[in-house]
């Protein structure tokens, strides 16, 4: 996401409109947005979320939380519970790094609903 925006589908995609809308769910305490390659020729949206303490996150009721305030095509593809955000010296989250690991093993898929 090149300036905090990139293109799915034909549409623009924020991903600081996507971080926020992540963030009102009542159990991420933050959120980091970002794309990742998918099978087709364009990207998905990935996000990587950090759990509030105490709290449980269906990846699925985020996903549903997420489609009633953005449009379909910003909707993630990918969730993935992370401890922490990497950030850099001054607090910027560091999303190359979120990038390059891309989808793993224990990422959910909403077109998948694994794992």
């Amino acid at each position: 996401m090149h300036q905090g925006r990139h293109r799915r589908r034909g549409e623009n995609i924020s991903s600081c409109e996507v971080e926020s809308v992540l963030r009102t769910h009542p159990a991420v305490a933050g959120a980091a947005v970002f794309p990742v390659p998918s099978e087709l020729a364009e990207d998905e949206v990935m996000a990587a979320v950090v759990v509030r303490r105490g709290a449980v996150l269906d990846p699925a009721d985020l996903a549903r939380h997420c489609a009633q305030e953005l449009p379909a095509c910003a909707v993630p593809r990918y969730v993935e519970v992370v401890e922490s955000l990497p950030l850099t010296e001054t607090g910027k989250v560091r999303k190359a790094v979120l990038r390059e690991r891309g989808v793993t093993a224990v990422t959910w898929d909403r077109c998948l609903r694994r794992p």
